[in-house]
């Protein structure tokens, strides 16, 4: 028996399709004969004579072609459920009705002795009966230990054992695909049900219920202690917004060697189930809340676009560039100055991606070489992510953050408006309110200048809709905490942290960068004089530094202060304890969509840039850091004066009117 069901499971999906066809109608054929056996009928014709023959004839057609039309060959049983047996239910009805049809229409023409309702009836029942059992039997065969007794395999030895921690209803999915699954990857071995007052000590499909809330924990860390040996962790979808202890669950079986994956969905790859497990990422450990992406409004904005991406070999340019050709762009090209990080960026994108990617080795600040490029690859887009943002470096080579971020960022716009580029969208920073350090600063005067050319028609190809997109750290990205962070507990430690106090505002990559296309495409959309040169995410409440490092430690399996030290630097030059993303001179615009606003504020006149930009330039040249401040902060001031010498003059108007 064993090497038949074997050769049997071992045919092509066609075969074993073709196979189950020719299966059904031998068992409809059957159910007629037992229905007239059961039932004690005598038929007034032979079964072999020519009437007989042409009415199983007709049977087996009329069957097969309803068994087709119901879907019921395109099921993979192996993963049926209780609406597929419900269809070979509804399909027999249907097929006994049709037949009960059929006899009265024979009756007709000829008159057909020992046939009535009551046959018909058995039929149904023994039809539905005998169709269904070898489906039952097959899922019974595959579903688990059954057929690993019968085919003696001893794949569900080696398979990983994982505890579930989920709602039931996917507990008994998860164990269904895993127990399907050649070879066996997991094998779950106990369920931690997240609904309070589920049944304890209850079997979903012969698995235990082991835990509910609220003792969770207590359960893990007895698994994880040895006691019971255990591989994997699965959580449920959602699991991290409906468990309070979420975090704690992920650092007792990080602490013992237990991997931890969550459950995202199903996917289907010729016909066999598969789970799609995620990495448990550090912003879901932090439960930054998800910000569902306008695919569709997206989509259409960079779908058959150019777009180039300054910076892109940089953690949020290469998020940008990957993104944009998931979204169709019709060609996306980098230009970055750090050839390494460009080799790192084709190992990141999809090969089949590859054609449409061009890349160009270029220093922003550049103008010649800015030039060659856009004329060359003539781009709709241009996202502006090139930048230095180290702020303690940043503060000792300040003219290099002048030459990058403020220069590189004037070279980019002005190229972009002589050669007719429809969109400059620049990547900027909550560094720029209120700037205490040469990041900011820079960031701020990069801000101005795209704000003026916004706002400046005069001389320039109003065509070029100039856009800044103001937004705070992102999770995993080149020097940010939380890799610094990680290297540090690789390193057994210490972890610095400047202050104690310090609060920063977070968010993934891949959330960034769609709320950044969907400012661009939110701008696109707008008429001058309603529209905004500066948008802003909201990215939430701002998290302490301190409890990131601490999540980060325990995360790792350790305990902090106890297995690994957490010193206190005190601040550096240029840090703030807290950062805001909007200044008090800038209100805030909805704008009806989720977590962008646009910012309301007065303008630096073009003029006051080009001032300020040649006193900048003169400092530079000089290597005086101070008046190349005073130069930067003169932005600001001409700004202030204009808002004061405006406000001074409404009273006036006001009077005058009177």
């Amino acid at each position: 028996m064993n090497s038949h069901l074997e050769a049997v499971f071992g045919l092509r999906p066609q075969m074993r399709r073709a196979f189950i066809m020719v299966q059904d109608v031998v068992m409809v054929l059957v159910a007629v004969a037992l229905s007239l056996v059961l039932s004690r009928s005598n038929l007034s014709f032979d079964a072999l004579s020519e009437e007989g023959l042409a009415t199983w004839a007709g049977i087996v057609v009329i069957s097969h072609l309803l068994f087709r039309y119901s879907g019921l060959y395109t099921t993979v049983w192996r993963f049926a459920s209780t609406p597929d047996f419900f269809n070979i239910l509804k399909s027999c009805a249907i097929l006994t009705f049709t037949l009960y049809v059929a006899s009265l229409l024979l009756r007709f023409y000829r008159p057909v002795a020992g046939l009535n309702e009551r046959q018909f009836i058995v039929f149904f029942l023994v039809s539905f009966t005998i169709i269904s059992a070898p489906r039952l039997f097959y899922r019974f065969l595959r579903d688990g230990a059954s057929w690993g007794i019968l085919s003696r395999k001893t794949d569900i030895r080696q398979a990983k054992r994982a505890l579930f921690v989920g709602r039931l209803d996917e507990a008994d999915l998860i164990i269904r695909f895993t127990r399907t699954a050649q070879p066996a990857d997991y094998s779950i071995a106990g369920i931690m049900a997240t609904e309070r007052g589920a049944p304890l000590g209850t079997r979903i499909q012969g698995v235990p219920v082991v835990a509910t809330m609220p003792r969770l924990i207590d359960v893990l860390e007895d698994y994880a202690t040895g006691t019971k040996s255990l591989d994997l962790l699965i959580f449920g979808s959602g699991a991290e917004h409906e468990i309070e202890d979420y975090s704690e669950l992920v650092r007792i079986a990080r602490h013992g060697d237990i991997n931890v994956v969550q459950f995202s969905g199903l996917s289907e790859l010729e016909q066999h189930g598969k789970l799609v497990l995620d990495t448990v990422e550090m912003e879901t450990i932090l439960r930054r809340p998800a910000v569902a992406s306008d695919i569709q409004r997206i989509g259409a904005f960079v779908s058959g676009k150019r777009v180039l991406v300054t910076g892109g070999a940089g953690s949020i340019g290469q998020t940008l560039v990957k993104r944009s050709l998931e979204l169709g762009a019709e060609a996306v090209l980098v230009a970055d100055n750090s050839e390494f990080g460009i080799f790192q960026l084709s190992q990141y994108v999809d090969e089949k991606d590859h054609d449409r990617l061009k890349v160009r080795i270029v220093d922003v600040a550049d103008r010649r070489q800015i030039t060659r490029v856009v004329t060359e690859f003539r781009p709709d887009i241009i996202f502006h992510a090139a930048a230095l943002k180290h702020v303690p470096l940043l503060e000792e080579n300040w003219d290099s953050a002048v030459q990058t971020n403020i220069f590189g960022t004037l070279v980019c716009a002005e190229v972009a408006a002589k050669c007719g580029v429809a969109q400059f969208v620049l990547i900027s920073s909550d560094k720029a309110v209120d700037p205490s350090s040469v990041l900011g600063m820079t960031k701020r005067a990069a801000e101005q200048i795209i704000s003026a050319l916004h706002g400046q028609t005069g001389g320039r190809d109003p065509a070029t809709k100039f856009i800044a997109v103001r937004f705070g750290n992102v999770f995993g990205s080149n020097g940010s905490v939380a890799t610094i962070f990680q290297a540090q507990i690789e390193a057994g430690g210490p972890v610095t942290i400047t202050d104690r106090r310090m609060t920063r505002y977070f968010m993934t990559v891949a959330e960034a960068v769609d709320l950044v296309i969907m400012s661009a495409a939110d701008a696109a959309s707008r008429q001058s004089g309603h529209d905004y040169a500066v948008y802003m995410l909201d990215m939430g409440k701002p998290v302490p530094i301190l409890e990131v490092a601490e999540t980060m430690i325990r995360l790792s399996g350790k305990s902090p202060y106890k297995d690994i030290a957490i010193r206190f630097t005190g601040i550096r030059p240029g840090e703030k304890l807290h950062e805001t993303l909007h200044g008090e001179d800038e209100e805030l615009v909805e704008l009806g969509i989720s977590k962008v606003f646009g910012l309301s504020t007065d303008v630096v006149e073009w003029s006051d840039v080009q001032v300020a930009l040649t006193a900048l330039q003169q400092s530079a040249k000089n290597q005086d850091k101070a008046a190349a401040l005073a130069a930067l902060a003169g932005l600001d001031r001409a700004k202030k004066a204009r808002e004061s010498a405006r406000q001074d003059a409404i009273p006036k108007t006001a009077g005058q009117a009177s």
